[in-house]
């Protein structure tokens, strides 16, 4: 779980290890690193971008600013595209995707309403590739990989992290924590991939004293940190999307997780949520915790107080108190999509999506219909932003090198093996399917 920053106003002891995270998508995952692209959208310009988040597109996606936002409207237009095609022609839709030079391709299989299919996808602009299997058939795959892995001895169970729809291949992917392991004869070995367990994160403690009276201060965007306290037990986490509920009321919308006391939200005893005055010290209250879920989601929805509401009246995102991004939209999450986060801890870091609609059991708990990208996120992240182009996206929930003081150490080790850090996010248009009459701020 990428934790908050954890800790009680007195000493705390570094914590242990999460068990491991078993994650069963049932969507896509794309295994691929970024590279120069050329798309054919033509969004708004990419000077409206703040250079820090130009400068985390051009250091981890090696691409311009304007061709992020190319990739990130494409993404989008095909992401439309496979919702219909999914009701429309199910026997042949394979999955749609952005390839590793940004460009939308749909995956058809043969049968009834193939040709209509491929008539509609390359009449969208979109690239036609001929795969072997629908989705349909590669869900059927997955089911009968986790029936045989239902009558496996433990010791082989409990070393794979999960079975996954691979759509840019055309099969199944299996994520192990060892190479070796005995596989059915349907699994192709190339798809069995060698993945670290995620570590928890470290504890931090906040100095005991008075928290400071409300003011006016400036804005808070979402990417900036809060400390949320319950009695002794205090977290850090970052601010997500800014909005409004279904009343009319200011929000946040945060991590789940980032609630000390989970039962006690929406009520008289809820959890407070405070401005950081420092690196260990709380500022004034900026509200407390109307909902939390973690469970199946993992999201909070804040209820700010009236007194600083007009700090949050704004829709940006942004990496400590830099120039910070508009956002005007909400996206859907597509594999190969470019997506950047914000956080406290980290700032701005960037990767793409490669796996979508998957759920992500860490320890007790199991997350459906998240996504996962290939960025580094650590401890004082969690709840904040997910953005592609200028579409709020996800909320950080968890990551799988939460343990590293920094990301300078999981990055090059993922450049040398391979084994690119992943950022396991919730879905901000999930979180506002669940709750009629919530929005994100948009220009």
């Amino acid at each position: 779980m990428l934790l908050p920053r954890n800790g009680r106003r007195r000493p705390a002891a570094r914590s242990g290890t999460f068990r491991k995270t078993v994650i069963a998508a049932s969507a896509a995952v794309l295994l691929f690193g970024p590279t120069a692209a050329v798309a054919t959208a033509d969004p708004a310009p990419a000077a409206e971008l703040p250079a820090d988040l130009i400068a985390a597109v051009q250091r981890d996606l090696k691409i311009s600013a304007d061709e992020y936002l190319n990739r990130a409207d494409v993404a989008q237009q095909v992401a439309a595209f496979a919702t219909n095609a999914q009701r429309q022609f199910p026997q042949v839709f394979g999955g749609a995707w952005l390839d590793d030079a940004g460009r939308a391709v749909v995956a058809l299989s043969q049968g009834p309403g193939a040709d209509e299919a491929r008539q509609a996808a390359e009449s969208a602009g979109f690239e036609v590739r001929n795969v072997a299997k629908s989705e349909a058939a590669l869900r059927g795959e997955k089911s009968a990989f986790e029936r045989w892995l239902e009558g496996q001895p433990a010791e082989i169970a409990n070393l794979v992290r999960g079975v996954v729809i691979d759509t840019v291949n055309n099969s199944i992917a299996v994520r192990v924590d060892q190479a070796g392991l005995p596989m059915p004869s349907f699994v192709d070995p190339s798809r069995v991939i060698v993945m670290a367990p995620p570590i928890a994160g470290e504890q931090a403690q906040l100095q005991a004293g008075a928290i400071a009276e409300a003011n006016p201060g400036g804005p808070l965007a979402a990417g900036d940190g809060y400390a949320s306290v319950a009695g002794d037990t205090s977290l850090r986490c970052s601010l997500g999307f800014n909005g409004t509920d279904r009343n009319g009321n200011v929000v946040n919308i945060s991590a789940g997780h980032c609630n000390p006391d989970i039962p006690s939200a929406g009520t008289g005893n809820a959890a407070g949520v405070y401005e950081m005055a420092g690196p260990d010290r709380l500022g004034a209250q900026l509200g407390s915790f109307q909902k939390s879920v973690l469970g199946n989601q993992d999201y909070s929805i804040i209820r700010v107080n009236d007194q600083v509401a007009a700090r949050f009246e704004n829709n940006t995102v942004r990496a400590g108190n830099a120039a910070p991004i508009a956002i005007d939209g909400v996206a859907s999450p597509v594999v190969g999509a470019p997506v950047c986060k914000s956080g406290s801890r980290t700032g701005f870091s960037c990767g793409v999506v490669n796996a979508i609609d998957q759920t992500v059991q860490v320890g007790d708990r199991e997350l459906t219909q998240s996504f996962s990208a290939t960025i580094c996120a650590l401890p004082g992240d969690s709840g904040g932003p997910l953005v592609s182009g200028r579409m709020a996206l996800g909320i950080s929930s968890a990551s799988s090198v939460a343990d590293y003081p920094v990301c300078a150490i999981p990055n090059l080790i993922g450049a040398l093996t391979g084994n690119v850090p992943q950022l396991f996010a919730q879905p901000v248009s999930v979180v506002l399917s669940d709750n009629p009459g919530l929005r994100v701020r948009t220009g």
